[in-house]
């Protein structure tokens, strides 16, 4: 399973943000995969590049094993100076719906 988190704001329309990350912790454990973007403390995100942070990928026997995982990660993970996607993540990841499969490419205008 992945997760891209971003500097997007979900209520703004997913609007990029902008500004200098002052707390930046990432997640990790067994299961977790990271492949990085140009997030770390003190650094000034633009609107000039993409809005990519991190892209999180978990592992687990079934989807309902990854996505607990996943969600641990993301918990787990801090931002702050800029708005990120981490909260629309976490709450795609926790609907029961999403987590037993029964979802469609009209689930996030539905939900």
């Amino acid at each position: 399973m992945q997760c891209r988190v971003t500097t997007e704001d979900p209520s703004q329309d997913f609007r990029p943000d902008t500004g200098t990350i002052d707390v930046f912790r990432m997640p990790a454990g067994m299961g977790v995969r990271l492949d990085d973007g140009p997030g770390f403390q003190g650094a000034r995100i633009t609107p000039h590049y993409d809005s990519l942070l991190v892209k999180i990928t978990t592992k687990g026997r079934d989807r309902l094993e990854a996505a607990k995982k996943m969600v641990r990660a993301l918990k787990e993970f801090r931002v702050r100076g800029v708005t990120t996607n981490k909260s629309f993540l976490l709450n795609v990841l926790e609907h029961k719906d999403f987590l037993y499969g029964s979802v469609d490419t009209g689930f996030i205008a539905k939900n």
